[in-house]
């Protein structure tokens, strides 16, 4: 149970009440954005740049709403949702919110195989397992450390991301005259807003939503004191604001990286088709940086997936399943992919579409509970932020809609 009343004074308490954010951001690093905005740069250089920038800052707002029932309400959005549905309803929304989170951590575990195939000639089906097991290992820290130790896991692994993915920069000769033109929205034909619309459709990732909410209530306790709640409110937009601004430079660079490096280069189409246009063109020691980010990126993603998915089940069902127990369980679905020789790169776009029909699941409860007087009292969204919180969930179930259509019919 979160505990009661604590207290943070002092000039660095804003800085001790950091985490919970950077924990959810490991969602906008995981290994389908690296598919993502490398296809992006090598496709089209520097030309989808304001994508990246427009979802970061949906991001933002979405990840501090999420935080913001957590902390209020003192419960996370699966346990209000979970309260209020009847009981079939209840369970329908669970078995998609379930299947939201399967699809997460098929991704990311093939994320971290392909890393472990790329540094070391593992072959996938062996790092998938060697993935789920160090993935256990991350998990037991939070079993028996509690959620501060996992925080700072996580964190040394997302400064292995940051390290992993922006090295390259350094080394690639980034235009800084196109990467600001980069920043002018437009298209270049149908295929480009194929893209675009998949980049800023799957940054909004819905079991990220769930869990943060239940993150930032666990780290800060329940408390009905308005001058605390406030506190905490300052304190995670810091949070999230430092947070998001970390993952969206990963993502940017990514793109900088191969709109600089692999742009025209055949083959970069999949991760390993990348990784191998980044050791041609930058040479073996970027690439080794690369497939190391890779990995941590895979590493923390399918960990951070998992407690998701206890928070959703524990939240929808009241059940609570050990979380290892439940690392197995999950683990099951993409190791049988990697068994049957299923291409990696293809599950990693199919996962992605499975995660657009959860979206609206997810971003429509949130910002109505976000911006509801009944529920959250005088922390309810402001006026502004309540449009843009629609506006904003608009936009992402649209977008995700149409990647639908658009992959059903071919593209």
């Amino acid at each position: 149970m979160p505990k009661r009343g604590l207290s943070q004074r002092g000039p660095f308490a804003t800085l001790v009440l950091l985490g919970p954010a950077f924990v959810a951001a490991i969602a906008y690093v995981d290994p389908g954005n690296v598919a993502a905005n490398l296809t992006a740069g090598a496709r089209y250089g520097y030309l989808l740049l304001w994508v990246l920038i427009l979802a970061n800052a949906i991001a933002v707002l979405v990840q501090y709403q999420s935080a913001k029932v957590g902390i209020v309400t003192g419960r996370s959005l699966p346990e209000i949702l979970g309260d209020r549905l009847p009981t079939t309803p209840r369970r329908v929304y669970w078995l998609q919110a379930e299947l939201v989170a399967a699809a997460t951590d098929i991704a990311e575990v093939l994320g971290g195989a392909i890393a472990l195939h790329l540094l070391f000639g593992i072959p996938l089906l062996a790092g998938g397992v060697i993935v789920g097991v160090a993935s256990m290992a991350l998990l037991a820290i939070q079993s028996r450390n509690g959620q501060r130790a996992f925080e700072i896991v996580i964190v040394t692994l997302l400064s292995v991301i940051v390290v992993g993915f922006m090295t390259g920069l350094f080394f690639s000769g980034v235009d800084a005259g196109e990467a600001v033109a980069g920043i002018v929205p437009r298209f270049e034909g149908v295929d480009s807003v194929l893209l675009a619309t998949s980049m800023l459709g799957a940054t909004v990732m819905p079991h990220v939503i769930y869990l943060h909410s239940a993150l930032a209530r666990d780290r800060h306790g329940v408390s009905d004191d308005p001058g605390r709640i406030r506190s905490l409110l300052r304190a995670t937009r810091w949070d999230v604001g430092a947070a998001l601004v970390i993952a969206g430079a990963v993502n940017i660079s990514m793109l900088l990286l191969a709109a600089s490096a692999l742009r025209g280069v055949d083959g970069t189409d999949t991760i390993e088709g990348a990784h191998a246009a980044v050791v041609a063109t930058l040479g073996p020691a970027v690439g080794v940086v690369f497939a190391v980010g890779l990995l941590a990126s895979g590493l923390a993603s399918t960990s951070v997936g998992t407690y998701a998915g206890q928070a959703i089940m524990g939240g929808l069902l009241k059940v609570r399943v050990p979380l290892l127990l439940r690392r197995l369980i999950t683990l099951a679905p993409a190791l049988v992919i990697l068994a049957v020789g299923f291409d990696p790169t293809q599950a990693l776009v199919l996962s992605q579409v499975v995660l657009s029909f959860g979206i609206p699941f997810a971003l429509i409860p949130l910002v109505w509970l976000a911006s509801s007087k009944r529920e959250l009292g005088e922390f309810a969204n402001a006026p502004w932020l309540r449009w843009a919180g629609w506006i904003a969930a608009g936009v992402i179930s649209a977008l995700n809609v149409l990647l639908i259509v658009l992959v059903i019919e071919g593209g």
